[in-house]
């Protein structure tokens, strides 16, 4: 893996290169192994904290940890374009529209011992515009080459804090086209559901159940580009604990494994459908 200038990725992009690459800042990864109508995106990924704004942060690493989507790159990595950050959310959020990707509180709790300087603000905001100059090059690249373009949008959630029963997956709809791509949804989650996993975790899947697919990444690329589809695709954190910070690598490994086979089968799908 090289490390680039966000121009550079953008110009390697262009030139239609296939590159693995960190940004020069460290704030994302892309791999492009070949350009292909779909990418996986893991915008939640990213564990890494700015230095300077440790003793300002009244949240502990294992509370960072806790709201983020760890292992989500993992599970998609083997595909030929890969786009994921690497920085935690609570220094921004790429999930969230620019001006509320900086959090003031974090779940019911303050962030920041004392409000952040202008200085940091803007050196955290600048990440966020760069990765997304990146996304808006690349999709519109994939669109012009493929005319329609499919996303997975990877992120996780912590299943122990509901009071109720809720699923292994879950499609989050609401800001796209369910006139248009309704069926391609139903298959997808019919495919996650089919899931054999270990530790006897039953695969259940379920459309707008504990989210509903409000994330600046869709949002962004739907409202940008009319032909991609992307599904905001969360797991619930059944393979790690959530409240200790153990993961599991087999079910992660066994939900990467049958990734490989889904997606490749989603694709297909997709390509077929008269959209």
């Amino acid at each position: 893996m090289r490390k680039l200038s966000v121009e550079d990725i953008i110009i390697s992009i262009e030139e239609r290169k296939c590159f693995e690459a960190v940004a020069d800042d460290y704030s994302f990864t892309i791999k492009i192994e070949s350009y292909a109508p779909f990418v996986c995106g893991a915008v939640h990924d990213g564990h890494q904290f700015r230095k300077s704004l440790w003793e300002n942060c009244l949240h502990t690493e294992y509370e960072r940890w806790y709201e983020e989507d760890p292992c989500t790159k993992q599970m998609v990595n083997s595909f030929p374009i890969v786009i994921a950050g690497c920085d935690s959310r609570f220094e921004y959020d790429l999930n969230r529209e620019p001006e509320h990707a900086i959090y003031e509180d974090a779940w019911g709790k303050r962030l920041w011992k004392k409000n952040l300087s202008k200085e940091e603000k803007k050196a955290s905001l600048q990440k966020h515009t760069n990765f997304y100059r990146v996304v808006h090059e690349l999709i519109s690249k994939l669109e012009t080459d493929f005319k329609k373009v499919i996303v997975f949008d990877m992120h996780s959630y912590n299943w122990k804090r509901w009071d109720r029963e809720v699923p292994v997956w879950n499609l989050g709809t609401a800001n796209i086209d369910t006139v248009r791509y309704g069926s391609l949804v139903e298959k997808w989650r019919i495919k996650l559901g089919s899931m054999q996993l270990p530790n006897g975790i039953k695969s259940t899947s379920k459309v707008n159940d504990t989210f509903q697919g409000n994330g600046y990444f869709l949002k962004y690329i739907t409202q940008n580009f009319k032909d991609t589809l992307v599904l905001a695709t969360e797991i619930s954190k059944i393979y790690c604990d959530e409240l200790t910070g153990v993961i599991y690598p087999e079910v992660v490994q066994s939900v990467e494994e049958h990734l490989k086979e889904l997606i490749p089968d989603m694709v297909q799908e997709f390509e077929e459908a008269g959209l």
